[in-house]
């Protein structure tokens, strides 16, 4: 969705809001490996981009995005301008994932290949690759591509699944599948996320809709399980513009807030992870943390 940043920040005003819910308190897995990023990020336009990039700075870990890394188009000079200045400054430590905007005016997302590498990035064309961070898998997917059955992408994350030796799963990908957001739902991702159901991954995060949104544990179809479902996070809020929420939140959302730009520290640990998001005056709007729920263990 491409909506003008700066003629409609007084538009926006109006419609700003926040829902909270109870959260879980404590943080027993202090020990794990720390996690931290957001989607939605650098613009020439905004000053977003570098306010979050600041708050990376006091934050060791891996440095993850969810897409739209780059928020204006995928050029080489918006990576050289509006990138590498801010979240550049830790691309030695991020595993990125794609996003819309990374297609636009640069033919197959090549720049964002060419800027991170395919070490990083993973194949040059493809984009979805999987790592280890301490004990949990984490599979990052291209939700500009096709994912249903018989894609090749679905069926690389279904056989990465099928031989994950860990206990806890992690996924990120850029258009989410549920958000209570005036913008960034889509249906491409669904055949992904029962699958990712059926194989019992804890986490997906996701970019695209321009606010912050925790959701309680769901299953396939969105419905809420809190024994075995999967706790997505909606974290559009690296820099650039932030969009307008729905009247209702969706029935599983547990927090929304699209005031402040921030970013999602998580900490996976063994058995389990934590988290908090931090907007960019440093203070954490929410937390909590909750045991790993996959049915093989």
């Amino acid at each position: 969705m491409m909506i003008p940043k700066r003629g409609r920040v007084l538009l926006l005003i109006g419609v700003m809001a926040v829902l909270a819910v109870a959260s879980p308190q404590g943080a027993p897995y202090a020990d794990g490996v720390v996690l931290v990023g957001a989607g939605d990020i650098a613009s020439c336009s905004s000053e977003g981009d570098e306010l979050t990039a600041n708050l990376l700075d006091k934050i060791d870990g891996i440095v993850f995005t969810a897409g739209d890394t780059v928020q204006d188009n995928g050029t080489p000079e918006t990576w050289a301008k509006c990138y590498d200045p801010t979240w550049g400054r830790h691309k030695a430590r991020t595993r990125p994932a794609l996003g819309n905007h990374e297609y636009q005016r640069a033919p197959n997302a090549n720049p964002y290949f060419d800027y991170f590498g395919e070490e990083a990035a993973g194949p040059r064309g493809l984009g979805y690759y999987s790592y280890y961070a301490g004990s949990w898998l984490v599979l990052v997917l291209n939700s500009v591509l096709p994912a249903h059955a018989g894609t090749p992408q679905y069926e690389w994350a279904k056989a990465t699944l099928a031989a994950n030796p860990t206990a806890c799963t992690l996924a990120i990908w850029h258009h989410p599948v549920y958000s209570s957001g005036l913008y960034g739902v889509t249906r491409r991702m669904n055949a992904i996320w029962r699958l990712m159901a059926t194989f019992g991954v804890d986490v997906v995060i996701s970019g695209d809709a321009h606010h912050y949104e925790r959701f309680a544990p769901m299953d396939g179809n969105g419905r809420i399980d809190r024994a075995h479902g999967i706790r997505q996070f909606v974290v559009g809020t690296g820099g650039g513009y932030l969009t307008p929420l729905r009247d209702r939140p969706f029935p599983a959302t547990e927090y929304r807030q699209n005031k402040f730009w921030g970013v999602l520290k998580m900490v996976l640990g063994s058995g389990g992870y934590s988290w908090e998001f931090i907007n960019i005056r440093g203070e954490v709007m929410d937390s909590g943390s909750a045991p790993c729920v996959n049915p093989r263990q």
